[in-house]
């Protein structure tokens, strides 16, 4: 070749060189849209960023200091904007675009000062919400949008780094089925105290025996480990199972929940201890009268002015009550002037009288003069109260209606009508509950709240099922209920998911607007295929 030649191919080289630099200079967002997610919603416009904040109730944005610096997390959320499609929307603003630079100053937001140039901001219901700073793991963002008040994941924990976390069944049969080593796997829900208390003592001894035992953690909360739930007996949270070569022993319970505790039992594992029964209140020493079915008639007529405390062994509130009304007891037993006895009725034996007063939810207290009923006392809970109220009894003031006798928009079902009923709403957050369970009552506000806002939305329902009724009983557990409050998605009165997200009016309202949201996603959609 000659010279001119050489020269001419050497210009052309560097010619397509510049020519190629020059298209990455001028179109890199074009680049990254070929490995961008068309989910992920680009934004440069303040009154975009309005509408977007205004039209949809869950958005995380990410805020790059330029398309370079987005890069790697456009991939991630990319796969977290299909995962949570039609539940939590993602967005991106690139700071280093002449145009959406104004609106980063807007915003106050400057990813430059950011270690790798890019933030991360969660926006709920219209305003900012909270920095995302949890682990930039695909399962871990999916939680956040999924729940964006809910606890970080148990895997999340740096001190949780020695426990195996099991996240399907598939990973659950092939962790047995390759694993030699002893295995301790605790069943949980994200929401269980028990569970949270318990994680730490896990985490320690996982990491004091690594190499020798495995510790393993699965939560089973969603509706999806019904199977698992059913093969293993978990009837409640924490569950543990113990297993040896993939096959399943026994239950870790009644030995202590230390790391030290845990450790031990692992050295030496054996079933579960047979718990010491507890002795009869009725057995004990004390000022109360236990009175059953056969004398119970007989005492409230011999003694003119009877306090009497309907229980069962097994309830919470019945034992905290207990040294309040024996102390009671103590004190009329003391006072030659005593103005009435106190008495109990273990309404889990004597089923007769507890039938004839109606007794349907414990500790339930009810005052008899000269043999016959007079008054429900539910305010009296305390030896101070008792005493004071017994010296001048008066009728109590009327209890306050129940939430189905109140108005609102909550829909109460029963057996008899509860499918039909939900076949006529589209979306449909069942609640079951129990009146005396305090998780239920804490939840019922927040509940009836995200009720009212959907009341004149005819395709929704906020719906509630009393589990404690006698006639619901086959209902609720017809529909797993094993715990209160319970709470199920229906679509057309087919049961669809469990909700395990948070139990604030946030929390409900958010999951039927993200409904909704899809809902007219699809009608758009429709419109522009016509």
């Amino acid at each position: 070749m000659g010279l001119a030649g050489r020269s001419f191919g050497r210009t052309k080289c560097f010619a397509g060189r510049m020519l190629l630099l020059a298209l990455l200079t001028i179109f890199p967002a074009c680049l990254l849209s070929a490995k961008m997610s068309p989910l992920i919603e680009k934004i440069s416009d303040q009154k975009d960023f309005k509408k977007l904040l205004r039209t949809r109730n869950n958005v995380l944005v990410l805020y790059s200091k330029s398309s370079a610096a987005a890069d790697t997390s456009l991939r991630l959320l990319s796969d977290v904007a299909q995962a949570v499609k039609g539940r939590g929307t993602i967005s991106w603003i690139d700071c280093g675009d002449s145009e959406s630079r104004k609106l980063c100053k807007k915003m106050k937001v400057d990813p430059s000062l950011k270690e790798k140039g890019v933030e991360l901001l969660h926006y709920k219901d219209g305003a900012f919400h909270t920095e995302y700073n949890r682990a930039l793991t695909l399962k871990s963002m999916v939680a956040f949008l999924k729940d964006p008040e809910g606890a970080p994941l148990w895997e999340e924990d740096p001190e949780a780094k020695d426990i195996v976390h099991i996240d399907s069944e598939k990973e659950l049969k092939r962790l047995l089925k390759k694993e030699d080593r002893p295995l301790l796997l605790m069943f949980y829900a994200p929401w269980c105290g028990v569970c949270k208390r318990m994680m730490p003592s896990f985490q320690q001894a996982s990491t004091e025996v690594k190499g020798m035992y495995v510790l393993a953690g699965m939560n089973v909360y969603s509706a999806e480990f019904e199977k698992i739930k059913e093969e293993y007996n978990v009837r409640g949270y924490p569950t543990i199972c113990y297993f040896e070569k993939g096959k399943f022993l026994f239950n870790f319970e009644n030995y202590g929940a230390t790391a030290k505790d845990i450790i031990e039992w692992l050295k030496d594992p054996q079933p579960p201890k047979p718990q010491t029964p507890e002795t009869p209140w009725s057995e004990e020493d004390n000022a109360v009268y236990h009175l059953t079915d056969d004398d119970f008639d007989k005492f409230t007529k011999e003694h003119p002015s009877v306090l009497v405390m309907f229980y069962a062994p097994w309830c919470g509130h019945c034992k905290k009550m207990k040294p309040e009304y024996e102390n009671a007891a103590e004190m009329l037993h003391a006072d030659s002037d005593r103005p009435g006895v106190l008495a109990a009725v273990d309404a889990t034996v004597n089923k007769a009288v507890a039938e004839r007063f109606h007794i349907s939810g414990f500790p339930t207290l009810k005052y008899f003069q000269d043999g016959e009923e007079k008054y429900t006392l539910p305010h009296l809970r305390t030896k101070s109260k008792i005493v004071e109220w017994l010296q001048n009894p008066q009728a109590p003031p009327p209890p306050e209606p129940t939430w189905e006798e109140r108005q609102t928009s909550v829909i109460h079902l029963a057996g008899e009508d509860f499918r039909e009923s939900l076949k006529k709403k589209k979306h449909a957050l069942v609640m079951f509950y129990a009146p005396w369970c305090p998780h239920c009552k804490s939840s019922i506000p927040h509940f009836t709240t995200a009720a009212e806002l959907f009341k004149e939305d005819r395709k929704i329902a906020y719906a509630a099922v009393d589990c404690a009724k006698e006639q619901n009983h086959d209902l609720c557990k017809q529909e797993g209920v094993d715990g209160y409050p319970t709470f199920n998605y229906y679509n057309y009165g087919k049961f669809i998911e469990k909700y395990n997200g948070d139990r604030g009016e946030s929390g409900f309202s958010t999951f039927m607007r993200t409904l909704r949201e899809r809902d007219h996603e699809k009608i758009g959609k429709r419109k522009d295929e016509l």
